[in-house]
């Protein structure tokens, strides 16, 4: 037995568990559990993320790259620290939420109408300053509804209204908007590749669109929502006579916002789903390589995690390199189960008993090494 063991290959990818734990303490806390079942398995930790919040510091962890802070605009436009990554290769890694992220902005404090993107923009400035030549931007978590025009005004656009004056920023400004002057666009950004990790697939404007879909969760009454989304349509109409493409329709234009809609336009942005732009960054396919059995994981794993959620394209990588796959989740609801499909073979609940939210993400880090042990154990067994 003891022979066998030496030679079990076991991959740890999970995402973070949101308000606990990063996806590298995760990765540990699951390592653990999986070395007190099987002292002498090989083991792989691959933090992992679908491209929105917690996609730098999974990054940053999985390929040492450097973490890199700068001030730059939050989405009510005040001065805030964001970091960012630089990774081997001439790569940047930018999550926009660290600049426009509804999370830094107080509840009380939220201006769907007027938050912008100009934070994100000047991440990208900071990017090109230090080398880059292919920018990966991680979209989700955005406290914005502006299409990227904050983005683009900090690279060096102006959107003018009928008077020739500069728009203020925010989504309800586009409605005010008249023509676009690019003749001050940064000339570095023509030699940049641009790649956008999304995982929804909603177009800019619309019934489906970035206002309809996601501005309520930003603090947009039904007023508003009508307001932001005449903006965009708007926007999308002047960028069109600017670019002579329509990208308002590209599905994941509405993502976040609608900030890649802008750098798909005018930058010729490659759209790839998050999970996988993650995966390629971090080698996750590499390690996967002659694996035995995976684990991975998130806080809330159900059916809503098919549509490009981390333990699912996790379980679609296993799939094809024929690993088993465990998935250990802090609570699993409904319809949890059609991730059998994709791949995942047993999932379980960290949780080990009645206990509040707090308690278990307090205790998520034994909860997990404790579950990951039990599932160790019980594969071990079996083998």
């Amino acid at each position: 037995m003891a022979q066998e063991v030496r030679q079990w290959r076991v991959v740890v990818a999970p995402d973070s568990f949101k308000e606990s734990l990063s996806a590298a303490h995760v990765a540990e806390a699951i390592a653990k559990g999986v070395r007190e079942a099987a002292p002498s398995a090989q083991l792989a930790c691959i933090p992992m993320a679908d491209g929105g919040e917690g996609s730098l510091d999974a990054v940053l962890a999985a390929t040492g790259g450097s973490r890199r802070q700068d001030t730059v605009f939050d989405a009510n436009g005040r001065p805030c620290e964001a970091s960012w990554g630089y990774l081997e290769g001439d790569t940047a890694f930018i999550e926009m939420a660290e600049a426009a992220g509804l999370e830094r902005i107080p509840p009380s404090e939220r201006r769907a109408l007027h938050a912008g993107t100009y934070g994100v923009g000047q991440l990208v400035l900071k990017a090109l300053d230090a080398g880059a030549r292919r920018i990966v931007l991680g979209l989700g978590g955005s406290a914005t509804t502006d299409g990227g025009a904050g983005l683009f005004q900090a690279l060096g656009a102006r959107l003018l209204n009928d008077r020739g004056e500069d728009l203020p920023p925010g989504g309800a400004a586009l409605n005010q908007l008249a023509r676009l002057d690019l003749s001050g666009l940064d000339p570095r950004l023509h030699d940049v590749q641009f790649e956008i990790a999304v995982d929804v697939d909603n177009p800019l404007c619309g019934e489906r669109g970035a206002a309809a879909i996601f501005g309520p969760q930003k603090g947009a009454s039904p007023e508003d929502v009508r307001t932001l989304d005449k903006g965009l349509a708007r926007f999308a109409q002047i960028c069109r006579e600017a670019s002579g493409r329509d990208e308002s329709t590209t599905p994941g234009t509405g993502a976040a916002g609608g900030l890649g809609f802008v750098v798909k336009s005018f930058f010729s942005a490659t759209f790839r789903p998050g999970v996988e732009l993650i995966a390629e960054l971090t080698g996750l396919e590499q390690a996967l390589e002659g694996a035995d059995l995976v684990f991975t994981g998130e806080g809330r794993m159900d059916r809503q995690t098919l549509l490009g959620k981390t333990p699912a394209g996790v379980a679609r990588y296993a799939k094809r390199h024929g690993a088993p796959v465990i998935a250990l989740a802090g609570s699993l609801g409904e319809g949890y189960e059609a991730l059998y499909d994709v791949g995942i073979t047993a999932a379980f609940s960290v949780v080990s008993g009645p206990m509040t939210l707090e308690q278990a993400c307090q205790d998520a880090s034994r909860l997990l090494q404790e579950r990951a042990c039990d599932s160790m154990r019980l594969w071990v067994a079996g083998r």
